[in-house]
């Protein structure tokens, strides 16, 4: 037998509220003709504007009567949208109300004249809404209220303007009432999923909303409107020549959306009792005042597998209950709890010399050390508050101390405000949680700002690419026909770093160009309004300075310069062509002198790395891959006298590829600043759209292509030919194989803690002199198109180039692993925190399942083991790997594969 929950209205005395969200509809404007004929028609709002202003009044009836003085909104003005988003609270509670208890909502239009029965306000529309359902259940959640125009909500048990009409559609019916039966039973579907009466599955619910967005909620919706403008037409047509009838209302083609309380269990109507009197009084009644007083109680409906005797007056019923369980919601009981324990640390008065024990000293130590993916107990949150005066000594302490506050609470969320402008400073990863998508107080955020001001340019250009996408999350004001407004003191502290340096801006300047070629549906037009709006305000600022008129100028020749590019690649890219053929039409317009590439003048900081000044392009150097989006390899000439060749691709998002690689270099730099250096060489890479981007070519073989041209142990054959000392170990010179054996432990660590997928032979590459690195990057967080692929990619090849597992440079290279394992470990905040601001920033790998990206990295760093238990699980990883047969059998088969397309 399964236990339920569900509470009786006679225990709510909580008031009777309902929130009035938003009128949406439409319908045809009142003719011209029609308003000379009768000219009062003229003063009335809604027949000047179809945003008019109107407002709302409720009011609480039962049994034909009003229970209540009705209570109206407050003036707004609307421009674009009548929404009023607002709570009104009724003079009644719930615990009083009859069963047939209904709320009579109207919307009333002004008119100057004064002429009706209203006075200076004319009824738009009304509608009565019950407050409970055929089950006797308490409404709940949104509702979706029909209106009928030009009445006031009767409040009648009878009443003429029910707010909830059930829809009958003919099955041969019109194709507007097809897509409206289909609309109806999806929203009505949404309303479930929203009350958690459906389970949630995060990846297939994205998926069923994009594809029923695509697959025509629009047209649904302008079906629905068209068709409600001509029962509109018709009625207005109509309405003359029935005046005399007595027909009843139809709902117009407008629908009044409003939100009623959520409860944690299902609310079930129960009369009120009143407290008896004593049973002595009970001698003097007769018996039919008797019956009154001593009737059988209510009618209890019971879930299944509960059976009443019926000699208790109760019939066992089978319904539908709501788990109250589902959503994990706080308890009423244990919320007023904490209101109390923080009451009495209100006005902090004694807290400042509050000082913890040694007991609680290592409670808050151990809080101190939660990943940012902890979630704190009530408990704990308590605790950081009783204490938070000591606390503002301990910089760890602040982001913890953010999330013990209620920030609902507007006096403790004033005194929040007050502590943190003493609290000391605090390190950069800190500062970025700050400015994560569960932070809204702007006075927090502005903190984290100051934080970053004390950055220099080369650490900020490391956390750039998360800073951009942390800008979704400021107050910035958005949509779509209104100018955009904000106060963000992210935005104005980037635009302010990034007119002073020429690297800061280039790269400031191209991501945000991403997010403006972003029209995805998970961008949203708003959020592209924002970022656009940046744009602009950057480039108002970069022309007041000196030189930002010089800069200006660059980055729009860099624009052009993109486009040059793009131009050939796609056409290359849908040419039914030889690869030849390919290589000459990409030679022959780089060297068309109308394209200004062959000579640039004046040199072009080049956008992939703006330290490097491009003045002409080396044409006769073109290679035009094998793939099937066709990336062109093209060199350019430096003012330095080198070539620097880069790979252009459109048609694919380089994003994902270009995140990888800031990390990486992230982590090159923590590293370094550990005294590790492991020779990494992290490639440039940029996306300068969402279908295309540009990357360093670093000249290298890959895995795959020095095993075909030297059979025995090739990668130690290839250095030894291009670094040969007979002295060295193995016959090449001995820096080569440090190189080789310190990047070999970096990408592996790192490779790990990414979760990068689809490892084989043709994307790890390695550099004449030693350097090893990875390529594309098209499946990170543990994603693999190949089943059993292992968790780290350590190939044989890699071991014996090092003298085999039982060599001194294998021992080597394990503790090179162990050291960076550790040492990226120590500074794990910092990664995941700038895993947490890309959440929403379509990166494809993280967006299927944006609430366990973070998570997933954090499961790869191991925080609940001891550093010397993790060391343990990565050794045995990194056993489990050089002995298992599954990904030698994976590399051949991928080797098969590749040779059979050839």
């Amino acid at each position: 037998m399964e236990p339920f929950s569900f509470a009786s209205s006679d225990s709510l005395d909580y008031p009777v509220r309902i929130r009035i969200i938003n009128l949406e509809g439409e319908e045809a404007p009142v003719l011209f003709s029609t308003l000379l004929d009768n000219p009062n028609l003229r003063h009335i709002g809604s027949n000047q504007s179809p945003f008019s202003d109107l407002y709302v009044t409720v009011q609480v009836w039962a049994g034909s009567k009003p229970l209540t003085v009705p209570v109206q909104t407050s003036f707004k003005t609307f421009r674009a949208e009548r929404r009023w988003g607002e709570w009104l609270e009724l003079p009644v509670t719930y615990s009083v109300l009859p069963q047939n208890a209904c709320l009579a909502i109207t919307l009333w239009d002004l008119s100057p004249t004064g002429d009706g029965p209203y006075g200076h306000r004319i009824p738009f529309g009304g509608a009565t809404l019950p407050l409970f359902d055929k089950d006797n259940q308490l409404h709940k959640g949104r509702q979706k209220c029909h209106v009928y125009r030009h009445l006031h909500a009767d409040g009648h048990d009878d009443t003429t303007t029910p707010a909830l009409v059930p829809r009958s559609r003919p099955k041969d019916g019109t194709p507007e009432d097809k897509d409206a039966a289909e609309l109806d039973r999806m929203e009505a579907l949404f309303k479930k999923h929203e009350m958690g009466e459906i389970p949630r599955v995060d990846w297939l619910d994205q998926l069923v909303f994009r594809g029923f967005e695509r697959r025509g909620l629009q047209t649904a919706r302008s079906s629905l409107k068209a068709k409600a403008i001509r029962q509109t037409e018709a009625s207005r047509d109509d309405r003359s020549s029935a005046q005399n009838e007595k027909a009843k209302p139809e709902p117009s083609g407008y629908f009044l959306n409003v939100e009623l309380p959520r409860f944690d269990f299902p609310v079930v109507f129960a009369d009120y009792e009143y407290p008896a009197p004593p049973i002595s009084s009970f001698q003097h009644l007769s018996s039919s005042q008797s019956n009154i007083l001593l009737k059988p109680p209510p009618e209890v409906h019971f879930g299944p597998g509960i059976s009443v005797d019926d000699d208790e007056g109760y019939e066992g019923r089978l319904i539908r209950v709501y788990d109250p369980e589902v959503g994990a919601r706080d308890n009423p009981a244990e919320s007023k709890h904490r209101r109390l324990v923080r009451s009495q640390h209100r006005n902090g008065i004694l807290d400042k010399d509050l000082k913890p024990n040694a007991k609680v000293r290592d409670e808050l130590n151990v809080i101190m050390s939660y990943s940012p993916t902890h979630t704190l107990s009530p408990e704990e949150k308590d605790l950081i508050w009783k204490f938070r005066y000591h606390l503002t000594r301990n910089k760890k302490a602040l982001t913890k101390f953010v999330k013990s506050v209620n920030w609902l609470d507007h006096s403790e969320s004033k005194q929040a405000v007050q502590v943190l402008g003493k609290w000391t400073d605090i390190d950069v990863d800190d500062a970025l949680e700050l400015l994560g998508p569960t932070f809204d107080n702007s006075a927090v955020r502005a903190f984290a700002v100051e934080r970053l001001r004390k950055a220099d340019d080369k650490e900020l250009l490391l956390y750039l690419l998360q800073l951009v996408q942390a800008l979704k999350y400021e107050h910035i004001s958005a949509r779509p026909g209104h100018e955009v407004t904000h106060d963000s003191s992210l935005a104005r502290f980037l635009i302010s770093r990034a007119v002073h340096s020429l690297a800061l801006g280039n790269y400031f300047w191209w991501y945000l160009m991403v997010e403006c070629d972003d029209s995805s549906m998970d961008q949203g037009e708003e959020t592209q309004m924002i970022y656009k709006k940046i744009a602009y305000d950057f480039m108002a600022e970069l022309v007041k300075r000196p030189d930002g008129k010089e800069t200006r100028k660059t980055l729009l020749r860099q624009a052009e310069w993109i486009a040059i590019l793009s131009k050939i690649s796609g056409e290359i890219k849908e040419a039914n062509e030889s690869i030849a053929k390919r290589v000459e039409r990409v030679k022959h317009f780089l060297a068309d002198p109308k394209n200004e590439l062959v000579t640039i003048d004046p040199p072009l900081p080049l956008p992939l790395d703006p330290s490097i000044e491009i003045c002409g392009v080396v044409p006769e150097d073109t290679v035009v891959f094998k793939s099937s989006l066709h990336p062109i390899k093209v060199a350019f000439k430096t003012t330095s006298g080198r070539k620097y060749p880069i790979l252009f691709k459109t048609g694919d998002d380089l994003r994902q590829d270009q995140l990888v690689i800031q990390i990486i270099t992230l982590m090159d730099n923590l590293l370094l600043k550990e005294n590790l250096d492991l020779k990494l060489s992290p490639y440039k890479i940029l996306a300068t759209g969402t279908s295309a981007g540009l990357s360093q070519f670093v000249p290298s073989m890959t895995f795959q292509g020095i095993a075909s041209k030297y059979r025995a142990n090739p990668a130690q054959a290839y250095l030894k030919q291009n670094n040969p000392d007979a002295q060295g170990p193995f016959g090449m010179r001995k820096e080569s194989l440090d190189t080789f054996v310190r990047s070999c432990a970096g990408y592996c660590v790192i490779t790990y803690i990414l979760g990068v997928g689809d490892r084989h032979l043709d994307n790890l590459l390695l550099a004449p002199d030693g350097h090893f690195f990875h390529a594309d990057f098209g499946y990170i967080l543990g994603r693999d198109p190949k089943p059993f692929a292992p968790a780290m990619k350590l190939s044989k090849e890699m071991v014996d180039c090092m003298g085999g597992s039982n060599s001194e440079y294998y021992r080597q290279f394990k503790q090179y692993c162990f050291l960076a394992y550790s040492a990226l470990r120590k500074n794990s905040n910092l990664i995941l925190n700038l895993f947490s601001l890309m959440v929403d920033a379509n990166i494809p790998d993280i967006k299927l399942e944006p609430d366990k990206a973070v998570l997933k990295v954090k499961e790869r760093f191991h925080l609940e083991l001891s550093e010397e238990d993790a060391i343990r699980h990565l050794e045995r990883i990194m056993d489990d790997n050089l002995n298992a047969l599954v990904p030698v059998v994976i590399d051949k088969l991928h080797e098969l594969v590749q040779a059979f397309r050839a």
